[in-house]
């Protein structure tokens, strides 16, 4: 077991690199829907969706 973790140990280094970074997307993405922020990028002219996502009350 030791002798494979030492073959793979940068795969494992990068695999664990490529996963907090999801994460940390993940988590900044939910965060941001709880404030209440958008994620578009707020150029409401050109999407078919602002309508949708932006109604005026």
């Amino acid at each position: 077991m030791l002798e494979w973790l030492k073959e793979n140990l940068l795969t494992i280094a990068i695999l664990l690199v490529l996963a907090a970074a999801v994460f940390a997307i993940v988590f900044t993405m939910i965060r941001s829907k709880r404030k209440g922020r958008s994620s578009c990028g707020c150029n409401c002219a050109h999407c078919p969706m602002s309508g949708k996502c932006h109604q005026n009350n």
